[in-house]
């Protein structure tokens, strides 16, 4: 490839790497492109994804790992069997009452729900009953769709951290709430994670196509292990890692993947500038 400047010549293909770029070639993008960024879209723009899938343009990460990790529902659609029996995604009422009644046959009493696009545990509500959540979904005050499950007691919350061959787990704890948020007072220690936990972990990336993610478990007193989320990123207070070996580890996967992008194809463009993403 020769270099004019700081930008490479078109002869094939265009990789993008900033979402400034997208907007500004998106009409350009075809069969043979890489956009090799997380898309910072706003609500209501997903359907950005289908559109540039449909033209054949390779995403990384994956559409669907950035998809899910911009909706909690969509989560507990596909990562269902993972995740704690009788997890459901609610869109309207007439889910919510058949969840009702299979939780009320099997004498289910609390429950949590989730918001569809909360972080931070901010968008988690714990419900004494699921009668109770259907008396606030009547109203304005819950907002569908959401995510239905029953409230584990005592279940131990671990975050782990995969970035290609670098794994790392952690416990998070707070004494005075079900969420264990470390930003509101939490507490947390190193966690050694079961070879059965670190393929439960893979399978999920696997299944969602995920390159790298903070994966979160609950883990039961009984010892059972269910995935409670999954995201491309996340916070990193209680990690080993430093938020500069992060970067670097994601940056050194993210060049992996356009280095064989680019060695699948011969002399495809890179529209890559030297500012970072």
């Amino acid at each position: 490839m020769k270099a004019r400047g700081r930008r490479e010549v078109l002869v094939m293909g265009l990789v993008v790497r900033k979402n400034s770029e997208l907007r500004r070639l998106y009409h350009r993008l075809s069969d043979g492109d890489l956009v090799a960024a997380v898309l910072r879209l706003d609500k209501g723009e997903e359907w950005i994804f289908l559109d540039l899938c449909s033209r054949g343009v390779t995403l990384f990460p994956s559409a669907t790992s950035q998809l899910l990790s911009r909706s909690k529902a969509f989560q507990a659609q596909v990562f269902s069997p993972w995740m704690v029996p009788d997890t459901f995604v609610i869109t309207g009422r007439r889910r919510l009452l058949a969840a009702m009644e299979r939780y009320c046959a099997a004498g289910v009493g609390e429950v949590v729900t989730k918001s569809d696009r909360g972080d931070c545990g901010l968008g988690i509500h714990k419900w004494r009953s699921v009668e109770e959540v259907f008396n606030h979904a009547s109203g304005p005050s819950l907002q569908y769709p959401f995510v239905l499950q029953p409230f584990v007691e005592d279940a131990l919350d671990v975050r782990v951290v995969v970035i290609g061959g670098y794994l790392e787990a952690y416990w998070r704890k707070n004494p005075h709430s079900f969420r264990n948020n470390l930003h509101w007072g939490g507490e947390s220690g190193r966690y050694e994670l079961t070879s059965r936990q670190e393929a439960l972990c893979r399978e999920v990336m696997e299944r969602g196509g995920f390159p790298y993610a903070h994966i979160d478990l609950l883990v039961t007193c009984e010892g059972e292990t269910y995935l409670s989320e999954i995201s491309l990123r996340g916070g990193l207070r209680g990690a080993a890692i430093t938020a500069g070996e992060y970067a670097e580890k994601i940056r050194d996967v993210e060049e992996s993947f356009v280095a064989r992008f680019l060695a699948g194809g011969s002399h495809c463009e890179s529209l890559h500038e030297s500012s970072a993403l």
